[in-house]
């Protein structure tokens, strides 16, 4: 699927490439597609983009591995089981909920602060981006830490080294290569958010003059997707531009994974020890060789960042802390040393924990007047301002509904075809990578691929049922590999004994292996449903209208959701304040609602399962 979208995208996109010229179109220092004559350079926007994407993981990398050092090595367990889905609770608010929190508080804190017309600029989107790429940083660091052996760690105290110098002289460089891929995968994250930089950056496409000019508009490759994609003529020059610039989006989204993956893949093949618990872990060979690959690539990395994207100045800035840090070590004593970092952990994980609380109080405090029984069960009136959400709420369900009906069969089977069924291959692993890869597909990339197939090439229109398959195809990925992880816990001596019972292949997967994967699947699912649910992307080119007095009355009609309804109110339609908050409140109680349950689920299976 992953490779069908990219040849469904570079066929429409090719008049573009063939027209402009592909340096002319990289290259060319102006977007202005309504100009006369129009122009198409695409340059601006990819700097703009790298220059958002930096200046976040500059402030989610610190912030992110700080986080997982803490809840991996100084979190008590009953302190961990409350943090650790806290901060994976971030990943569950919706993205235009977070750009509707940017717009509203962050961006006017920005124009007080510094003084300045408006608060849209790079800065903005940068720290929403941050904030939104930590959950993944910090679950997947978490993970690499925590799989360093418990030996490794003895060892270093024994010969006398305090807390931190095992930590961050043995425990984070033995788990480099697994940080490096979480850094990887929350570059790709910040690069295919659409709906948060797209309310918050001003989106200017011009290059920020200086480049370190932090409060200078700018527009993202999403952005200009979700801005333009709706209003664009149907085959024109213009429209398959726009397809071009999926194209190049989805390149770089694509490098970026196939590294992270490959690291990944690296540290599970290099897995051939059992630490206690049954823990696996590196080989000391593999081990040294993954820490050297994952330190060159970190180094490349934090040098493109600061040399490249986020200017002079913030290189200065960097070397400058690592310097006076330096200076601090050579005259303190290593007990001193400890509590300073230790200090700055505590912080780090506080100050994440304190966004989180932000965020869900200022949407709860100013959405709770809102909610009444008109409000959830009555049709929007006045463009939204008055009346209440019930149209959105039925018609997300419906999407989500949908979605999970055709995904969850197709991700199943695809996950016991895989698991069951075939031996590990050259063809199985080109599908996973496949499915992987599709897992990090820009969710504005689905809704171009579904609007140009399923709306425009296979006539459904916008419709309930374009949005659906978008969604379906969408999730698939998450409940494919959920879905095979739960299988491959199931233990091999589970199958051979009812198999040696007599009973046949199909007999075995259905009544022996499925029954005691079901839990993990359901987390899947719901996880899915959650995604699927606070999504705006998706569904802004193939499914939805702003304002509806009825529900749709087959699947050929268009259908409100509480997503793209925010979207509206929050940037179009002055003076309804309220219904925003009201409609954000909804949104993020039903979305984080489904990810505490998946979280639960996941929590009982754990406990629970034991072979």
């Amino acid at each position: 699927m992953f490779f069908f979208i990219l040849v469904f995208l570079v066929y429409n996109g090719y008049p573009a490439f063939s027209t402009i010229g592909l340096p002319a179109f990289l290259f060319g220092d102006s977007w202005n597609p309504s100009g006369f004559p129009p122009l198409y350079g695409i340059f601006p926007l990819i700097i703009d983009t790298l220059l958002v994407m930096a200046l976040a993981m500059l402030i989610a990398i610190p912030l992110g591995v700080a986080s997982a050092i803490y809840i991996s090595e100084l979190a008590h367990k009953k302190v961990k089981a409350v943090v650790k889905p806290a901060v994976e609770l971030l990943a569950g608010i919706p993205s235009v909920v977070f750009g509707f929190f940017g717009l509203i508080v962050l961006t006017d804190l920005l124009r007080v602060t510094f003084d300045v017309p408006s608060g849209e600029c790079w800065l903005a989107g940068s720290i929403l981006l941050g904030i939104m790429a930590l959950p993944t940083i910090v679950s997947v660091s978490e993970d690499a830490i925590s799989s360093v052996p418990k030996e490794f760690r003895e060892g270093s105290l024994a010969t006398g080294a305090t807390r931190w110098q095992t930590i961050s002289r043995v425990v984070v460089p033995a788990a480099i290569s697994g940080i490096t891929a979480a850094v990887i995968l929350g570059i790709g994250r910040a690069i295919g958010e659409t709906m948060a930089v797209l309310m918050v950056t001003g989106n200017a496409a011009v290059i920020p003059s200086p480049i370190w000019n932090v409060l200078s508009p700018v527009r993202t490759l999403t952005a200009t997707l979700g801005i333009e994609m709706g209003e664009v003529s149907v085959g024109s020059l213009h429209y398959s531009a726009l397809f071009g610039i999926a194209v190049v989006l989805l390149i770089i989204t694509l490098a970026i994974n196939l590294v992270a993956y490959k690291i990944l893949g690296k540290i599970r093949s290099g897995q051939t020890g059992v630490g206690a618990g049954g823990r696996r872990y590196l080989s000391h060979e593999m081990a040294d060789s993954l820490k050297k690959y994952g330190a060159y690539v970190l180094t490349v990395i934090a040098l493109m960042f600061v040399f490249i994207a986020a200017g002079l100045i913030i290189g200065m800035v960097c070397i400058l802390a690592v310097f006076l840090w330096y200076i601090l070590r050579q005259k303190l004593n290593p007990r001193q040393v400890q509590n300073a970092a230790f200090a700055l952990l505590w912080i780090a994980i506080g100050l994440v924990l304190f966004i989180l609380g932000c965020i869900i109080a200022d949407i709860v405090i100013n959405g709770l007047p809102a909610i009444s029984w008109e409000f959830l069960t009555a049709p929007p009136t006045s463009l939204g301002r008055e009346g209440g959400i019930a149209p959105a709420i039925v018609g997300t369900f419906y999407l989500v509904i949908g979605a999970i009906l055709i995904a969850l069969p197709l991700g199943i089977g695809a996950a016991i075809y895989l698991n069951e069924y075939t031996r590990e291959s050259r063809v199985t692993r080109i599908i996973r990578t496949g499915v992987d890869l599709l897992n990090g597909t820009p969710s504005i990339v689905f809704g171009l691929f579904g609007m140009a197939f399923l709306v425009l090439y296979l006539k459904f229109g916008v419709s309930l049922l374009a949005g659906q398959v978008t969604l379906a195809l969408m999730v698939l990925p998450t409940i494919i590999r959920t879905a095979e992880e739960s299988l491959k816990n199931v233990p091999m001596s589970v199958r051979e004994g009812s198999l040696a019972l007599g009973a046949t292949k199909w007999q075995t997967v259905r009544s022996v292996v499925l029954p005691p994967a079901v839990p993990g699947i359901i987390t899947g699912t719901i996880l899915s449903i959650g995604r699927a649910a606070g999504e705006t992307a998706p569904i802004l080119f193939t499914a939805v209208v702003f304002s509806t007095r009825t529900l749709p009355s087959s699947e050929f009609e268009p259908v409100m959701a509480l997503p793209y309804h925010l979207y509206i109110l929050s940037t179009n339609v002055p003076g309804a304040s309220l219904n925003q908050y009201g409609t954000a409140l909804v949104l993020l109680v039903l979305v984080i609602g489904l990810y505490l349950v998946a979280i639960i689920v996941r929590r009982h299976y754990h406990m629970k399962i034991r072979w």
